[in-house]
């Protein structure tokens, strides 16, 4: 069931949000307060949460608490990757999480935080055991990135590949099973910090991981899952299809759903990450969602 949807994922990000269409994310904040009103008056029941920022910068919290686009929601979401791209330490995470807390009375909720196995899979299974001592019983949400590592195949959701060198092959190896689904160390443990600890899952458009994905879930005590539906992805072919079995599938777990990504005809720019030429369609999209599985 639905117990939470996030508006957008990491739009603080650059490779998430085209920055130079929107410079002081104006239209992000319009885009969260139109779309947070109307869940709210259709499923008013679901919490609403903002999507995961990364990095964590209350100035950014800061500057949408100004636009009032924070006035319709439960809580604020943070991601976290201090032992692969964060320019702090992991047993900072207590004090990342006051920083936010200092400039809003929203709960925080950590939505993606993990570790990569692409130097060793110990130096994963240290993050995880770490990572739980630290945020447990110190958010009310911890969802762990990621069940699956990313397929080779596939690219990760970056415009700035060409920059990133060897932090952007990190992205590859984020899952506690690798590609193949065969279990990591880490995976060996983390049924000992479940239920506390959810999963972040992200499934790409007719993905032939679902039903795995659905077992492993299980196996690993897991009873929280975020995952995304892609505003995107809603214009494809057979579409319905694949978000009913999707969310069919999923309907055992208590899901925080993030609504994101733009259809290219429905952008500033033709690109996924673009700002909406209108934030109203997204709103519309969200609705639409609600009306759907949040029944």
């Amino acid at each position: 069931m639905i117990e939470a949807v996030k508006f957008w994922n990491e739009p603080n990000n650059k490779s998430h949000w085209i920055f130079e269409a929107d410079p002081e994310w104006k239209i992000f904040g319009e885009m969260v307060k139109v779309a947070a009103k109307a869940v709210k008056a259709e499923s008013p029941d679901i919490l609403r949460v903002l999507g995961g920022i990364s990095p964590i910068d209350p100035t950014f919290i800061n500057r949408l608490k100004s636009y009032n686009a924070l006035d319709d929601l439960d809580a604020v979401a943070v991601h976290g990757f201090p032992l692969d791209w964060n320019l702090w330490q992991i047993h900072e995470w207590s004090d990342k999480i006051a920083e936010i807390e200092a400039v809003t009375d929203l709960p925080v909720w950590v939505t993606e935080v993990g570790v990569s196995s692409f130097g060793a899979e110990e130096v994963q299974e240290f993050g995880l055991r770490r990572t739980a001592e630290l945020l447990t019983g110190r958010v009310d949400r911890i969802h762990w990135y990621s069940l699956y590592d990313l397929p080779k195949a596939w690219e990760a959701t970056t415009r700035h590949r060409e920059a990133e060198g060897s932090s952007y092959y990190r992205h590859f190896h984020m899952g506690l099973l690798r590609e193949d689904g065969s279990p990591k160390l880490a995976a060996k443990i983390f049924a000992d910090y479940t239920p506390e600890f959810g999963i972040c899952q992200w499934f790409h458009f007719e993905d032939h991981r679902l039903d795995s994905a659905v077992e492993w879930l299980r196996k690993l005590g897991v009873k929280r899952l975020r995952t995304g539906l892609s505003w995107a992805d809603w214009y494809r072919p057979n579409a319905e299809q694949w978000f009913d079995r999707m969310m069919k599938a999923l309907a055992e777990f208590d899901l925080t759903i993030t609504f994101c990504f733009t259809p290219e005809a429905k952008g500033i720019e033709p690109h996924h990450t673009s700002p909406p030429k209108d934030v109203n369609e997204f709103a519309d999209f969200c609705v639409t969602m609600m009306r759907r599985y949040a029944r």
